[in-house]
């Protein structure tokens, strides 16, 4: 049994009567004799609906038959069945945009379509090119949305492959191919569903360009979404320029005027935290005990060690016969600080007991650090290092 295609002559009726001839997973999978949904394929989703008044939550090509799933078991038989017009019109727009947007590439870039992707919230079309400007986009949209202007028809037609001419790209199927034209700017085979007049497309809007496998990807929305996105954006940008006290088109100079002060203050506020690091590792040098060989070591336990961890090491190890160990739990990690008339270079020493354990690391001869694999691990650095007899409470 071979299903009969409506969608292909007829995109704009919503209801038809149709027999389920085959059902399948207790009455969820429904093969029709003839459908108006249309199946996922060529980059454009699924249409949904109801058959009867079970609701259809997908349709796939199974190539001479089409499958439905429902929601609810249906009996072979007689059914009504209506697609979701607002779902379908949104996918006729957003196709025929594509094609348009393609042939517009084409036209004024030389640039072909590699993909294209009909996504929930935008399409995109991946180009054949390693670069994409501002300028071009502009050009590609604003022909684009001349065409639909000027209403320019789009029309269906049924040729043997070996004879279609002029096509924007060469199909490599055979037998009879369906042809979607857009009068005086592009011929593509196409199975999709499509809207019979540019001027339904609605506006076009390029929403932006990525690099993918050595090409660039657009994203781009059409019709209803185009608009309902440029109120949102609207909207967007009147309450940031409320916000700032300042007009819409003034707002990347005040924006980029916020960034560079955010920018300085956190550069500071990072200054200012080193700065008390080091004064922390000041102070705590002076608490530190004379060891009998004369160094004052310390031990400290923090969750985890940062920059401003760095920053207290310096301070400590900026004094002479100076030794501070801070483990790191959580990770597990270590950092090793010695002062240079110590006579020991931290990196080398921490590297040798790190590779011991399973860790890696390594550092300078004052400041070293590392991770280690466990806990246990830890501890054990810590004993080797000669820091064990050091109580946390201590260095509290």
């Amino acid at each position: 049994m071979v299903t009969e295609r409506l969608y292909y002559q007829d995109f704009y009726s919503t209801q038809f009567q149709a027999e389920v001839v085959d059902a399948a997973e207790q009455g969820k999978r429904l093969y029709l004799d003839r459908t108006l949904f249309y199946p996922t394929s060529g980059g454009q989703p699924n249409d949904t609906g109801r058959i009867g008044e079970s609701r259809v939550l997908d349709v796939i090509d199974e190539g001479d038959r089409i499958a439905h799933i429902v929601a609810d078991p249906v009996s072979v038989g007689s059914v009504t069945a209506e697609i979701d017009w607002s779902r379908r019109f949104d996918h006729m727009q957003q196709h025929s945009g594509q094609h348009l947007l393609s042939a517009a590439f084409v036209e004024l870039l030389g640039f072909t379509t590699l993909s294209f992707h009909l996504g929930q919230h935008v399409s995109t079309i991946e180009l054949d090119t390693k670069d994409l400007s501002e300028k071009q986009i502009d050009a590609v949209e604003d022909r684009a949305n001349e065409m639909i202007r000027n209403a320019v028809p789009i029309t269906i037609s049924f040729e043997e492959a070996a004879e279609a001419q002029q096509l924007r790209e060469a199909s490599q199927r055979t037998g009879t191919l369906r042809i979607i034209e857009i009068q005086g700017a592009d011929r593509s085979a196409c199975g999709g569903t499509h809207v019979r007049s540019a001027a339904e497309i609605g506006p076009i809007q390029i929403r932006g360009t990525e690099k993918i496998r050595g090409n660039v990807r657009i994203e781009f929305v059409c019709g209803a979404r185009a608009t309902r996105q440029a109120r949102s954006d609207f909207r967007v940008l009147s309450n940031l320029a409320r916000i700032s006290a300042s007009s819409i088109d003034k707002l990347p100079e005040y924006l980029g005027s916020i960034r560079k002060r955010l920018m300085a203050a956190e550069k500071e506020s990072e200054h200012l935290l080193q700065e008390l690091a080091r004064n922390r590792g000041n102070e705590l040098y002076q608490r530190a005990p004379t060891a009998p060989d004369g160094i004052r070591r310390m031990l400290l336990r923090q969750p985890a060690i940062s920059a401003s961890t760095s920053a207290l090491a310096s301070g400590f190890v900026s004094h002479k016969n100076a030794m501070l160990l801070v483990a790191a739990e959580e990770l597990p990690a270590i950092l090793f600080a010695c002062s240079s008339d110590t006579g020991i270079d931290a990196g080398k020493l921490l590297s040798a007991r790190l590779a011991e354990r399973g860790g890696r690391g390594g550092g300078s001869a004052t400041i070293a650090q590392g991770k280690l694999p466990d806990r246990q691990a830890l501890e054990s650095l810590v004993e080797a290092l000669g820091f064990g007899s050091y109580s946390d409470e201590a260095n509290a």
